[in-house]
């Protein structure tokens, strides 16, 4: 199972840690397209952020494992990260044995 956790201020959303598998096992076929649909999604995200954007995060990226944090996020990276957080709520609405999304833009980080 993949879980998501979304990380927000007052602005919005401004971090994410995605982290497990979308599979069960080798043989799962419907979990890979899945976690790599997870992942590419992330990853695209993460990149527009630091590459196009020019935002500064801090990036831990291991097997199963991405934890992603802007320190200081552009008004863009907010868009970009609410475009995530809709387009993973709703691979979760389609494949809930496969991923679970917590928080978002009303839940606020102290």
């Amino acid at each position: 199972m993949t879980s998501v956790k979304f990380l927000a201020d007052q602005k919005g959303i401004y971090g994410f840690c995605v982290s497990g598998h979308s599979s069960k096992d080798s043989g799962d076929e419907l979990g890979k397209i899945v976690c790599a649909a997870v992942s590419s999604a992330v990853y695209l995200v993460a990149n527009t952020v630091t590459d196009i954007i020019g935002d500064q995060a801090d990036i831990k990226v291991q097997d199963g494992l991405m934890n992603f944090t802007v320190s200081n996020p552009d008004d863009a990276t907010y868009k970009i990260m609410d475009g995530l957080r809709l387009h993973l709520t709703e691979l979760s609405k389609e494949y809930s044995n496969n991923i679970t999304i917590n928080g978002g833009a009303k839940d606020v980080k102290d």
